[in-house]
């Protein structure tokens, strides 16, 4: 079974950190403080130019919830325009309405934005109070991938129900658990949750950068070492 590393990477040197020691995937994001907002269009499209792995960008406008305005979701379709022209190969985004729903309207909005590129909801839907319905709306509405902590703060918390999430909908969507993922707890998210996708930011202790050695070990594990 193949298993893939998504390396989540603040930086152009994140990134390129992450490609030297044997990601398969980029997440780029800006501000790991606030769980990763959009990053400029400069790191954007120097991240594109300079790395060869796969890059996915989060279209996040600002910290906070997931509950936008009419504005920042003008913005958003305004990033995803850009990211489109730059290359990239995918688009991490998430909203909900006032009631911690999937905002069905907004994101059938953004999709048809990002046109053929694949898009991910990220970790908004652990916000969500019924997972199931959050899940088979993403699904109905043509997300590829979802990034979750089974609605914890903590993969290992939530791990339950990532497995939970797996069997009832991983033939038709890509649940991806991250959160607090490392080679230390990695063995047990794969045997419990079956998952093939994998999320970690695998930073150093007090840095935004990933730590090489970390990274390795996380790819020992998923390749069974």
């Amino acid at each position: 079974m193949n298993r893939l590393l998504e390396i989540a990477c603040f930086s152009e040197e994140a990134a390129t950190v992450a490609f030297k020691a044997g990601a398969h995937r980029i997440e780029l994001c800006d501000n790991y403080c606030v769980g990763g907002i959009t990053p400029s269009f400069d790191v954007i499209q120097a991240v594109r130019n300079n790395i060869s792995l796969p890059l996915h960008v989060i279209i996040r406008p600002r910290e906070g919830n997931y509950v936008y305005t009419q504005n920042e979701i003008e913005q958003m379709c305004l990033d995803f325009e850009f990211c489109k022209k730059a290359g990239v190969d995918g688009i991490v985004f998430g909203i909900l309405t006032a009631e911690n729903k999937v905002d069905e309207a907004a994101c059938k909005e953004l999709l048809k934005r990002a046109g053929n590129l694949p898009c991910t909801f990220h970790r908004a839907v652990d916000s969500c109070f019924d997972r199931v319905e959050a899940l088979q709306t993403l699904v109905n509405l043509g997300f590829k991938k979802v990034l979750t902590s089974g609605g914890a703060d903590h993969v290992m918390e939530g791990l339950s129900e990532i497995s939970h999430m797996q069997n009832k909908f991983g033939k038709l969507i890509s649940i991806m658990p991250g959160g607090g993922l490392r080679a230390t707890n990695l063995k047990k998210v794969i045997t419990e949750s079956n998952c093939t996708e994998f999320h970690s930011a695998a930073l150093k202790p007090g840095s935004d950068l990933p730590n090489s050695e970390e990274i390795k070990k996380l790819l020992q594990v998923l390749n069974g070492e």
